[in-house]
């Protein structure tokens, strides 16, 4: 099992050092909780497997995994890069101190104004369309203006349809058919087309659906080079490398993701003569997916049709079961050396009969009063909770050696309604 689990001598979850037990009398549930130095360990694990392969190699981490502001200060320290997909995303990450060379917007459906904004900010502006091509051209003074464009290189993988980001069903990038007039327009209307980007999905544990993304991109990037004149400063390939979230996953051998990876990207540079541009890799759960564990209380045993574990957290607080059928894997907390004697269903507080987040789960006998963990929480958990059921949105603690830190304070009730009004005519 290559989950992140650690036990301490208590039979406790450890967390980075805390004890999970302990983070819960402090601080209540349900509650997320990341470990500081899992996120810099993934970073430099990711950084250093690919720079060994290929030295001009940069990771842009994609920021709408997790954007708590902590989370990004800890990727800034490491000399980490941005993967924008938001204006949101790039004024939070402006505040955090990256630099506009250091993040990379990649927007779809952008409005002008947006991209006015984004634009005012100096980030990289990567096109996906060439109707954004042609609305920014009249928005901003193309003269010498970098960017770059977002291809589809027909190539889809991931763990759900609706996390497949490549291929004919995909909304992303523009066609493979259309990229030399493309880049030729953005010549024509003075802007300076420097990179090309493409991704093809999430939850990525093999390097083979990888390099077919590769391979398509750079005969795409290739064709552009020869028949539009572009010398490419950069070529990035999207995120989508996974982790391992069922016990019977194995963790992502990252060396050797890198070298195949490399070998082929390196190949295709010689095959159109292509030079040495910076390689560009975007991922975001494989740095912070399983530096994340939800914390939770059981409030409820129901011995109906089914034996139900209730607990004071729902879909509003990790949405990705209820959403994309995935598995988390969940432990006892104050449980861990126990064995399973049973087998049965985690249900959430929302009042939804999809608020589950496992079904026939094996697990020690459980009672009102234990602590449930959700593993591997730490990627589009918080970015995608919500108030639904009016509920407010748990605290966020950082873990550090053991030392514990709020960096993200509780809603209240309060702060549901807050900027909501009610019009004269009602009052």
């Amino acid at each position: 099992m290559d989950l992140n689990i650690k036990i301490n001598d208590k039979g406790h979850l450890d967390i980075g050092g805390a004890d999970a037990c302990d983070i819960v009398e402090q601080y209540g549930t349900p509650i997320y909780v990341i470990d500081e130095n899992r996120i810099r360990d993934n970073y430099n694990r990711f950084y250093n497997a690919f720079t060994k392969f290929y030295p001009d190699f940069k990771v842009f981490y994609a920021c709408k995994a997790n954007t708590n502001i902590a989370v990004l200060k800890i990727l800034e320290e490491e000399g980490c890069c941005i993967d924008a997909v938001s204006p949101g995303e790039v004024y939070i990450c402006k505040k955090m101190g990256f630099s506009g060379d250091r993040i990379l917007f990649t927007g779809n459906n952008i409005t002008n104004e947006e991209m006015d904004y984004v634009n005012s900010e100096d980030v990289i502006l990567n096109i996906d369309s060439v109707s954004a091509l042609e609305r920014l051209a009249k928005s901003i003074d193309p003269n010498g203006k970098k960017i770059s464009f977002r291809v589809n290189p027909m190539v889809g993988a991931g763990h759900h349809d609706h996390c497949i980001t490549g291929g004919e069903m995909s909304k992303f990038g523009i066609m493979e058919t259309e990229a030399v007039e493309i880049y030729k327009r953005a010549k024509e209307l003075g802007f300076d087309p420097v990179g090309m980007h493409s991704h093809i999905g999430s939850g990525i544990l093999d390097p083979e659906p990888f390099k077919l993304a590769i391979e398509s991109t750079m005969n795409i990037a290739g064709k552009v080079h020869q028949e539009a004149g572009i010398d490419f400063e950069f070529i990035d390939f999207g995120g989508g490398v996974g982790i391992p979230y069922t016990p019977d996953e194995n963790l992502l051998d990252i060396e050797h993701f890198a070298e195949e990876n490399v070998k082929l990207f390196k190949e295709k540079l010689e095959e159109f003569d292509m030079g040495e541009p910076t390689l560009y890799l975007e991922p975001g759960r494989y740095i912070v997916g399983d530096a994340s564990v939800i914390l939770t209380e059981v409030n409820s045993v129901k011995e109906s049709y089914r034996k139900f574990i209730g607990v004071n957290a729902g879909f509003n607080t990790l949405l990705r079961p209820a959403m994309y059928d995935s598995y988390h894997h969940i432990v006892v907390a104050n449980k861990m050396n126990e064995e399973n004697s049973q087998e049965v269903d985690i249900a959430g507080n929302v009042c939804e009969s999809g608020d589950l987040f496992a079904r026939d789960r094996p697990l020690p006998d459980i009672e009102e009063g234990d602590v449930i963990a959700i593993l591997n929480a730490g990627a589009y958990g918080y970015t995608m909770a919500s108030n639904y059921n009016s509920r407010p949105l748990p605290a966020e603690i950082l873990v550090k050696d053991g030392e514990c830190f709020v960096i993200r304070e509780a809603q209240s009730f309060d702060d549901i309604f807050e900027k909501q009004s009610i019009p004269e005519h009602l009052q």
